[in-house]
């Protein structure tokens, strides 16, 4: 059974070691859990960043390296942040063990089911061949809706994605996200001309 976890608005510093004692914990046999929050601004460093200027521009706030997968990208109180901590050693309905690239799959997939529940046309696109930027996430048209970059420690995954839940102009200014311009980022209340309850949100991911 899983476990949800929210922490609301919180660093990400405080979050990632958050992340990390339950890491710890579920290696050691607890039970897998799903962490909910948002973050202060913060432009975070996946493992795919190269130390080119331009993905991070004129970015003047708080710069953290990670071990995600992914390059640059924006963390904002606009979002909802979802990290998942689980287990894929475990046999598990709907993927193998030690599957990661279908717990990617199936990760994606449960944002896309979640935003379609909103009314919200996502889908998950394919890297095209020779592309140096990776089309991963949750698309609409050619907006990024949602952001993922997972890491996994002796089986165990944490990192996540982030949802671009509601309009912030600030969002992602100074910054080229995953090596795509700052317009190619939309959020869900631009798409639906509407803000959303967080918690009915978070409920509705909670039944995937």
């Amino acid at each position: 059974m899983i476990e949800y976890i929210d922490l609301g608005l919180i660093p990400y510093s405080e979050a990632l070691n958050f992340q990390m004692e339950c890491v710890s914990s579920v290696q050691q046999g607890g039970g897998d859990r799903v962490i909910f929050c948002s973050h202060s601004p913060v432009v975070t460093l996946g493992r795919g960043f190269k130390g080119k200027d331009q993905e991070i521009g004129t970015w003047k706030g708080e710069v953290v390296e990670t071990s995600r997968g992914g390059k640059a990208t924006y963390h904002g109180p606009s979002q909802i942040v979802i990290y998942p901590i689980v287990n894929l050693a475990n046999e598990r309905s709907g993927y193998r063990s030690k599957d990661v690239h279908e717990y990617l799959r199936q990760f994606e997939k449960t944002i896309v089911q979640t935003l379609n529940d909103f009314d919200v046309s996502a889908e998950i696109k394919e890297t095209p061949k020779g592309s140096d930027r990776q089309f991963t996430g949750v698309w609409v048209g050619n907006h990024k809706v949602a952001s993922i970059g997972v890491a996994i420690k002796k089986w165990v995954t944490f990192h996540g994605c982030a949802i671009n839940l509601e309009k912030d102009p600030h969002a992602f200014q100074g910054i080229n996200p995953c090596g795509f311009s700052p317009q190619t980022m939309i959020s869900v209340e631009e798409i639906i001309g509407k803000p959303i309850d967080r918690d009915l949100f978070k409920n509705r991911f909670k039944e995937y």
